[in-house]
């Protein structure tokens, strides 16, 4: 039986007795994973597979020409092959993912150059694939819609008498990321340890992913089973909570631990596209942790949203393609080629 429980948020919404058993499972199945499956989210199938098959047009583009709109962890545009591996959070030495992102953000300036060249900076979208900024508006203006009703639904969750996101996300730091994990025919074997992303845990408030199932696809850590395949809904989207609500929750809720296996060899030609969307509040929202008996740590201090997640970001950044080290198969962090 998988610990990933599956809610559907539009009984929370309609208010009544099932609200309150949906407030109930979302507290216990967050407690066992960090993650669940949520039905009745709204956003429509139709357009996250228009988004997926825009997005499908523009990673089949050249390299030359999706380099004109290169970027790093953190920017906006094409994070190419090489520049990101997420087990570094973990203090883990790994090969790059085997992955290429395109990358959009928040564009909600605030006129401090010293913050928005962090974190609004200007979108880059293809001239090659014009329907693709359309789609992804619209569609992440849906997530944020929904993200707003996951955060009161965890503050409902844990019966606490008022929202406290209410007003502390109405500038957020939000990105989305289109993830194109290639087949083993075109990235080639796996290097030992090498994953299409490697362990870690998200670093904001709550990830919604919109993915496509498959060999080399997403797997759960939770301390009793240990790494599991995670459960496909079709009509659901995964969600997980990360490092920042856990710390709000005061430890109460893990943040989801979790990869992307690399590609298979009895399924080298399996190419997967995953639509994610990360969920931070504005750039300077204090969060304060909640103490018990709701929380499980006593004495966390308070901390600002943008200082705590930008340390991760670092973390993972590989600002050249690595290079492989001298007589070992392990490889140097940000190396210049």
């Amino acid at each position: 039986m998988t610990p990933i429980a599956t809610v559907d948020i539009a009984l929370w919404r309609a208010g009544g007795p099932s609200a309150a058993a949906v407030a109930r499972d979302v507290d216990e199945g967050l407690q066992r994973a960090g993650f669940l499956l949520v039905r009745g989210h709204g956003v429509t199938r139709e357009l996250a597979a228009d988004v997926r098959a825009a997005a499908r047009r523009f990673f089949a583009l050249p390299e030359e020409v999706k380099a004109r709109y290169s970027a790093i962890v953190g920017e906006r545009g094409w994070i190419g092959p090489g520049m990101e591996a997420n087990g570094y959070a973990e203090g883990t030495e790994t090969p790059p993912d085997l992955k290429e992102t395109f990358a959009i953000g928040a564009e909600t300036c605030t006129g401090d150059p010293l913050v928005d060249d962090v974190w609004f900076k200007p979108n880059v979208w293809p001239t090659e694939v014009v329907e693709l900024r359309a789609l992804l508006t619209t569609y992440t203006e849906a997530m944020r819609r929904l993200s707003d009703d996951l955060l009161a639904l965890f503050s409902a969750a844990l019966a606490l008498p008022v929202n406290p996101f209410d007003g502390l996300a109405d500038r957020p730091t939000w990105t989305c990321n289109i993830n194109h994990y290639p087949p083993m025919s075109s990235v080639g074997e796996p290097e030992p340890g090498q994953f299409r992303i490697g362990p870690h845990t998200d670093f904001g408030t709550v990830t919604v992913l919109d993915r496509e199932p498959g060999a080399g696809g997403l797997q759960v850590y939770t301390d009793e089973g240990g790494w599991e395949d995670a459960p496909y809904d079709p009509d659901a989207v995964t969600v997980n909570i990360g490092d920042l609500l856990e710390y709000w929750s005061g430890k109460r809720w893990p943040s989801g631990r979790h990869r992307v296996l690399p590609p298979q060899a009895d399924a080298p030609e399996e190419d997967l596209v995953s639509l994610i969307y990360f969920y931070e509040l504005n750039h300077d929202a204090q969060v304060t942790p909640l103490e018990p008996p709701i929380g499980t740590v006593a004495g966390l201090g308070p901390v600002t949203s943008a200082d705590f997640i930008k340390t991760r970001l670092d973390a993972i950044t590989l600002e050249a393609p690595p290079v492989r080290l001298s007589g070992s198969r392990g490889y140097r962090k940000g190396a210049q080629a």
